[in-house]
């Protein structure tokens, strides 16, 4: 599934749109980046509250194919533009990590 149909599916509201055909294959619920960092696998969904630059740093290093900002969590504009230079999808839900997790975790 690509970003694009998930995000479709699951009524995401994009943040930063970089490669909406970028394929989707696992997920990953996790706040601290260190953790992250070490556990996120390449194409996941990566799901979290965390909205500073460090996020777009831990995307780009662990590859993941999205971000979902649970809880209704968005980023400043800043950091917005630092996800477009870079490249990282980017969606917010008002949903809770786990409540958006089971739901990714249902589509794939």
């Amino acid at each position: 599934m690509t970003v694009q149909e998930l995000a479709e599916r699951l009524s995401l509201t994009p943040i930063c749109v970089a490669e909406p055909d970028r394929e989707v294959e696992g997920g990953y619920i996790g706040d601290l980046l260190s953790w992250v960092m070490g556990n996120a696998q390449s194409g996941d969904a990566w799901i979290t509250i965390m909205s500073n630059d460090n996020v777009v740093a831990v995307a780009v290093l662990t590859d993941v194919a999205l971000v979902i900002l649970s809880e209704g969590v968005t980023l400043d504009e800043r950091v917005r533009g630092l996800a477009e230079k870079k490249g990282v999808n980017i969606y917010t839900t008002p949903l809770s990590s786990f409540a958006i997790g089971a739901k990714v975790a249902a589509l794939l």
